[in-house]
């Protein structure tokens, strides 16, 4: 199980960074143009990736209040990038530090963001992080080609896995 998991963080830390190094070179008036998505925007939809991830990474490191990352953060795009980065790396670096399957089958109990509790195997956690931000990657990937960039990075898992 540990293996899967870490080819599944390490996956989802590069194909995060595949899109971070293309948004980074864009206009801040690509980031925030209207598009609709989930998000009303490339800016919105990134903030939610970046949070979902930090949030999960919250629960897994116990913290006894976890934050939603965007609803206290002040920095510019660039720095929300860099932490969104972060946060990938960090759960990449959860998974490396487990000592063996039982520690993805331990059960964590949490609370969401309306204070409702619930309870889930570790490893049905980094899934749910990593499936979370698959589907958010596509959303960016249709909201690039709305906004007109033409340059967009493949990042399915045999692309990583043949790299």
């Amino acid at each position: 199980m540990k293996e899967l998991l870490l080819q599944m963080a390490r996956y989802n830390t590069w194909a995060n960074k595949q899109f971070i190094d293309v948004l980074l070179k864009l206009d801040e008036d690509v980031w925030d143009m209207e598009i609709t998505s989930s998000f009303p925007s490339i800016r919105k939809t990134v903030y939610h990736l970046w949070s979902a991830e930090d949030i999960w990474l919250q629960r897994l490191n116990l913290a006894e209040q976890p934050q939603w990352a965007e609803s206290v953060f002040s920095g510019n795009f660039a720095t929300a990038l860099e932490k969104w980065q972060n946060a990938s790396q960090a759960l990449q670096t959860f998974v490396e530090n487990q000592y063996d399957d039982e520690a993805f089958r331990h059960v964590l109990q949490y609370y969401n963001l309306k204070k409702v509790s619930f309870k889930i195997p570790v490893y049905m956690v980094l899934m749910q992080a990593f499936n979370h931000a698959t589907y958010h990657r596509g959303q960016l990937t249709t909201m690039l080609r709305q906004a007109g960039v033409k340059k967009i990075p493949g990042t399915d898992l045999h692309t990583f896995a043949t790299r």
